[in-house]
């Protein structure tokens, strides 16, 4: 048996599978998880391995609340296209790497980072993946991934990452998939916390370009998330009249 298939492609009544998933979900429920995690730092670690090995090894640390996990969570994002399992998962809307929306997924999982007392630094884990939003592919994750106490730290790295993708936009940079739309879904995160500021962060990016019917739908999570504030009722006021009939009605009863 190959090292990989012992450590992911092995349940935790030893039995083998090829649903990695049921391996690296089933730890929430098996403490025999913590065997592991020796062999998959070793492995993530290992220039000489397969790619997709060592990111599935960091996908399984991450998920796992490990240290390690998000350390190298943290280094991939500190220079992306460098991480050595960069476009090893590419995504089929814009064949682009998907791999950092995997991760931030991963690293949004609380319950064995709470356990491990891990949670600061999964907190600064998501900061590094937050930072990296106005350049690298996180699918439509990014609207979903912040529990309220992460959301409220995040605010500033938020504010900022979203700032700086609406200029890039704004001078008339391409980019590979739909940033507005990444954008617009961190922007929805906020509306929970803080209303206004998601109304003023996803304004900042549909001003920025002529907006997609996509971006519009995105946006109407702020105004059902955000509750009551006037500004949020303008901007529901404002998605109902430049999007189409689909987000007119996703905007629903928040209009007369």
């Amino acid at each position: 048996m190959t090292r990989f298939r012992e450590l992911l492609g092995t349940d935790f009544d030893g039995e083998p599978t090829d649903d990695i998933d049921d391996v690296i979900f089933g730890a929430f429920d098996d403490p025999a998880h913590r065997d592991r995690v020796p062999g998959l730092v070793e492995l993530m670690n290992d220039p000489a391995a397969p790619e997709n090995e060592r990111f599935l090894a960091c996908l399984a640390l991450t998920t796992w609340g490990e240290q390690a996990g998000y350390e190298a969570v943290i280094r991939a994002a500190a220079d992306p296209k460098r991480s050595p399992w960069y476009d090893t998962l590419i995504d089929r809307k814009f064949s682009v790497d998907s791999t950092f929306a995997q991760l931030a997924e991963a690293a949004s999982e609380k319950d064995l980072a709470e356990e491990k007392g891990t949670l600061p630094l999964r907190t600064e884990a998501l900061r590094a993946l937050v930072r990296i939003a106005d350049g690298e592919y996180f699918e439509d994750k990014l609207g979903e991934l912040f529990d309220t106490a992460v959301l409220v730290t995040l605010l500033d790295d938020i504010k900022d990452v979203v700032g700086r993708g609406a200029r890039s936009l704004a001078a008339g940079e391409r980019y590979s998939f739909d940033l507005p739309t990444q954008l617009v879904d961190l922007a929805s995160a906020v509306a929970s916390a803080d209303g206004p500021l998601a109304v003023e962060l996803a304004m900042s990016v549909l001003g920025a370009v002529e907006p997609s019917q996509r971006a519009l739908m995105h946006a109407v999570a702020i105004a059902h998330r955000a509750g009551a504030d006037p500004e949020v009722r303008r901007f529901a006021e404002y998605l109902a009249t430049a999007g189409d009939d689909a987000v007119r009605a996703a905007v629903g009863n928040m209009l007369p």
